[in-house]
């Protein structure tokens, strides 16, 4: 059965052809699977045996939804166009919670997980994907530059043979099966510091009632911004600022997003994958939260030295360093302009939760205290 122009993107569409040819086997990029799950309903989906999914990260969310409409078996596949075009596949267990693997290499193709050395990453450690076998393409037509680049010389084969480099970041898991965690040109650095945005998005996808995310750097006032944007699970909210929480717990503090945005749904391009092109503006907290003036001269030169040192017109009395944008490097800036205006503190004040400094002209008592419950919500002064 061929569906009609464009009926791909049309997911009541889909399930009426579905149930009206009783289909038993098909495929879906994620982002569509989950659209179409939403819109589906089990009787129209009574005939499905198999389904295959391709294309992009597999949030386990997406699979659960759509468990609860189909009996069908699901098939998590991986293959790029360069390697015509699937090279693992594996079933999906139906217990998995947290990541779904891309499976194991299928017949007459070889995967290698190898750091930037060519050297094989031990079981567990991140590395780039490799694949070899008789479904490699010859290279690009007319790019002999970019030909070299991604094909190279496999030196665990035979004389003559190649490996692809996908550019994709995987990591090998203890049953066998290859864990996707991201684009290798996914990997950035903001202010200084390597991220990878493929492990961001995997801790966001493991948060509870998150059907897909995906983190993105953003170029704002402020320098570059880390966004992460989540599409809830059908009649499910999300919390952001205990997804937040729960981010810090997976990854290091500079890799948790300025912001999170949560969003209907992600915005695909014609090929029914993900367009990061079209996501939509992110808010930060100082361009959503309700101006507080300061109430005391200390609040009003402490709140002064934050605006100043990020860039700011002016910061409301509980806005948060970090999420402002502060980071370790323009900690110490803070602290070294404070003490230009007789504020006492250190870099490591500004990270743990303490009284706020006080001026060297009053020490017998904390006129404003901060309160800080992580090292992403301290905030600016609040009286004690």
């Amino acid at each position: 059965m061929i569906a009609a122009p464009e009926g791909h993107r049309d997911p009541a569409y889909l399930a009426d052809v579905i149930a009206r040819e009783k289909v038993t086997a098909t495929s879906f990029v994620p982002s569509m699977l989950s659209v179409f799950v939403a819109e589906a309903d089990r009787e129209q989906l009574a005939s499905l045996r198999v389904v295959l999914v391709a294309g992009e990260a597999f949030p386990p969310a997406v699979a659960a939804a759509f468990r609860a409409k189909s009996d069908a078996r699901l098939h998590n596949l991986y293959g790029p166009t360069e390697f015509t075009v699937h090279a693992t596949a594996g079933e999906v267990d139906r217990e998995t919670h947290h990541t779904i693997p891309i499976g194991t290499p299928v017949w007459n193709t070889e995967a290698y997980v190898l750091d930037g050395h060519l050297r094989p990453a031990p079981i567990g450690s991140a590395g780039e994907l490799y694949l070899a076998g008789a479904q490699v393409a010859r290279g690009y037509e007319g790019r002999p530059e970019l030909t070299a680049e991604r094909f190279v010389a496999n030196p665990f084969g035979a004389a003559g043979t190649r490996l692809y480099r996908t550019g994709d970041l995987v990591k090998w898991r203890v049953d066998g099966s290859i864990e996707y965690l991201g684009r290798t040109d996914f990997q950035v650095k903001v202010r200084g510091l390597r991220i990878e945005l493929g492990e961001i998005e995997a801790a966001m996808s493991s948060y509870p009632h998150v059907a897909q995310s995906v983190a993105v750097v953003h170029d704002s006032s402020l320098g570059q911004r880390l966004v992460g944007y989540v599409v809830p699970e059908t009649d499910s909210a999300v919390d952001v600022e205990d997804l937040t929480v729960h981010v810090g717990r997976a990854v290091p503090s500079y890799m948790v997003p300025d912001a999170v945005m949560v969003i209907a749904e992600m915005p695909v391009g014609a090929s029914g994958k993900l367009d990061r092109k079209a996501l939509p503006e992110p808010t930060f907290a100082a361009e959503s939260s309700e101006y507080v003036a300061p109430r005391s001269t200390m609040e009003e030169s402490i709140a002064g030295l934050f605006a100043e040192v990020l860039g700011l017109p002016r910061v409301s009395v509980g806005d948060s360093f970090f999420a402002l944008g502060g980071d370790s490097i323009v900690s110490i800036q803070l602290v070294s302009r404070a003490k230009e205006a007789g504020v006492l503190f250190t870099a490591r004040d500004v990270f743990e939760p303490r009284p706020w400094p006080r001026s060297p002209r009053s020490r017998s008592r904390h006129p404003t205290r901060r309160r800080c419950t992580s090292s992403r919500s301290c905030r600016a002064p609040v009286s004690a």
